[in-house]
């Protein structure tokens, strides 16, 4: 509990439930309260996971917030929540019928997830399937459900390797049904490099011409490669993904303001707040107020 009375947000590490395998595990949606309960979590506060989850709703609907969008989830909808991302699922979850697969980032190799979400995963919705699309994606969904059921019958190394796989055409077709709903872009090596420089860096350093000369390129190049892959400027790509660390360190954590001004890399907290105004048009603590509806 933090010094202003609110709970810190939990960072939610994977553990495996008995009998599972490592790595993944599937169950139905509505078994979600209880599991998080038998953890010791509160499955309707918000947390930030450190793995990624895969939500099919085949049935009723519930809400989840997941960095402040609320999102309603009916029939046919799917979400992928990924690591670090901040949710809340509403009180109505059980209304809903669905199933989850959650993976630890290490389970699936990089390239498989860099081809099915070539995109910004911070910018993803809710995906509605139907037709075909959706038949081949319930198809694949089936599959892990039945291999992930079928743990005895395989030595583990073997079971693994098959679910790996699984999963790995599971996450494949979905990519592509929602690379189909974005804006047709330009992924280049030079974004790609860019992109995981930023998010292992934003709270280091906030300067284009920083990351163009650890990167090796001109910061030219990097302003067009961000601009044909996302639609902004290479500096308000950083600008951004500083924000959206500032919001939810400021709506679900407990530090001051000055301490987030810290861990963000900002050596003045006048100028996180400056930071802050300009890009929200409120300050941190105003935001924190609203956030909590206080």
């Amino acid at each position: 509990m933090g010094k202003n009375g609110h709970p810190r947000i939990p960072d939610l590490r994977y553990r495996a439930a008995v009998g599972s395998p490592p790595g993944a595990e599937v169950f139905d949606l509505a078994a979600l309260p209880e599991r998080a309960r038998r953890h010791g979590n509160d499955p309707y506060r918000p947390q930030r996971p450190e793995f990624h989850q895969l939500l099919a709703v085949r049935g009723g609907s519930c809400e989840v917030t997941v960095d402040f969008t609320a999102h309603r989830l009916g029939a046919g909808d799917w979400l992928w929540i990924r690591p670090g991302q901040v949710q809340q699922w509403g009180t109505d979850l059980a209304d809903a019928q669905g199933l989850l697969v959650l993976f630890e980032p290490g389970f699936l190799d990089a390239g498989t997830l860099r081809a099915a979400a070539p995109g910004l995963p911070h910018d993803e919705g809710p995906t509605h399937l139907s037709g075909a699309r959706a038949r081949g994606v319930e198809r694949a969904l089936d599959h892990v459900v039945a291999e992930y059921a079928d743990l005895p019958q395989l030595p583990v190394e073997l079971y693994l390797r098959t679910l790996r796989h699984l999963v790995s055409v599971l996450v494949l077709r979905l990519g592509a049904v929602l690379g189909e709903q974005r804006p047709e872009t330009t992924a280049t090596t030079a974004f790609v490099r860019f992109h995981d420089a930023v998010e292992r860096d934003f709270a280091v350093t906030r300067r284009v011409d920083e990351y163009a000369a650890a990167l090796g390129y001109n910061p030219r190049t990097l302003t067009r490669a961000t601009m044909a892959a996302a639609g902004v400027t290479a500096k308000k790509y950083i600008d951004d993904r500083v924000l959206l660390e500032a919001k939810r360190l400021l709506a679900h954590g407990t530090d001051p303001a000055a301490a987030v001004a810290r861990t963000l890399g900002f050596a003045d907290p006048s100028d996180f707040t400056k930071f802050f105004r300009v890009r929200t048009g409120t300050t941190p603590a105003a935001f924190r107020a609203a956030a909590r509806g206080l």
